[in-house]
């Protein structure tokens, strides 16, 4: 998706994806990372997901990467957090305590950047790209994280046939596919939602699966 895709989904508040409260499944299986706290933890296309806050509050550092100006303005606010704001080749970088929000392009966060983090989250940032960036997106970001890296991905899992992305279906075969070259990606649960999930009954699907994968470096 081209970067003013999302920029005006923030602005025309058409932000479906984001939750109003800490995702159930980070809580349920973060733990099981065994990341130490101080550990940097990278959650790319963090819009203004509370899920950081909860990483935060685990006594990690956590490195938020955002294409839009307006979540991550909204997060500090919302929060009650006054961050500072200086600006580098990937972006404009505002950091509150043990939160830094990079406004930039995921793809524009260098290696030098990516390689300090030693964990991972992503809830939505997979699914929100289409399946010609994907392979990019993966190469880029988890090819570059910190040797034996820890993370947690959630996916969802669809007929893409009876609905078009974003949220696009990233099924099993493809995440094995996509991380097998630097990464071991178990899948740790898988669950049927749709029925918690009317808005996506009423875009026509009959059926809508999540997964969640622990994620692992090979060195």
């Amino acid at each position: 998706m081209e970067p003013d895709f999302w920029r005006a989904r923030w602005r025309d508040e058409q932000t479906g994806f984001h939750q109003q409260r800490v995702t159930p499944l980070l809580q349920k299986y973060w733990p099981s990372l065994e990341r130490p706290r101080g550990s940097r933890i990278l959650v790319p296309l963090c819009g203004k997901s509370l899920d950081m806050i909860w990483l935060a509050g685990q006594g990690h550092d956590v490195l938020g990467i955002e294409l839009a100006q307006q979540p991550i303005e909204q997060f500090f606010a919302e929060n009650k957090l006054q961050p500072t704001v200086h600006t580098s080749s990937e972006g404009t970088h505002y950091r509150c305590e043990n939160i830094e929000l990079i406004c930039g392009d995921i793809f524009d966060i260098g290696a030098d950047t990516l390689a300090t983090c030693q964990g991972a989250y992503d809830r939505a940032a997979l699914v929100a790209l289409p399946a010609a960036m994907r392979q990019r997106y993966v190469v880029h970001v988890y090819g570059q994280l910190a040797k034996n890296y820890r993370g947690l991905l959630l996916t969802l899992d669809y007929d893409q046939n009876e609905m078009d992305g974003p949220p696009f279906a990233v099924n099993d075969a493809e995440v094995q596919n996509l991380y097998a070259a630097h990464s071991q990606a178990k899948l740790i649960d898988q669950r049927a939602i749709l029925d918690k999930e009317p808005k996506f009954k009423e875009r026509g699907l009959t059926r809508l699966d999540t997964l969640v994968y622990q994620l692992s470096g090979i060195s």
